[in-house]
């Protein structure tokens, strides 16, 4: 297991975030956000350590359903990341490499179709439903 006091630092990393980094285009609450997002994904193929975690990550700071570090949309979010975390076998507070837990969500949900009965009613389903995952 990695260790946050190592080299680099763990970025937090919210466990759903995994599947929605697979779809992402550019698209997303705002010019803003969507821009962050990409510079984040950049930065987490680039072999980012992360840390799972079930509350607001880096992905949230530009969000504007972040209300003090806190998610407008917590249960239904946080409902969305215990699914994640128990398909692919880890737990919270959890330190792996970005590469290690995108191949565990490709693996565990995205190739074998449980995207849609995690996050299906996820106002961004059609973005997802509509192209192929980009960890394949």
């Amino acid at each position: 297991m990695l260790s946050c006091e190592s080299k680099k630092r763990c970025i937090p990393l919210r466990p759903h975030h995994g599947m929605c980094l697979a779809y992402f285009k550019g698209e997303g609450y705002s010019g803003s956000f969507s821009a962050h997002m990409a510079e984040m994904l950049e930065i987490f193929e680039k072999g980012a350590e992360i840390v799972l975690q079930i509350q607001t990550d880096e992905i949230c700071s530009a969000c504007p359903n972040n209300r003090e570090k806190l998610c407008r949309d917590f249960r239904k979010v946080e409902k969305y990341d215990r699914a994640v975390l128990g398909l692919c076998g880890f737990e919270e507070g959890q330190e792996m490499s970005f590469d290690t837990f995108v191949k565990a969500v490709e693996s565990r949900i995205l190739s074998v179709g449980k995207r849609e009965q995690i996050c299906g009613e996820c106002q961004w389903n059609t973005i997802c439903e509509n192209q192929e995952s980009r960890w394949k």
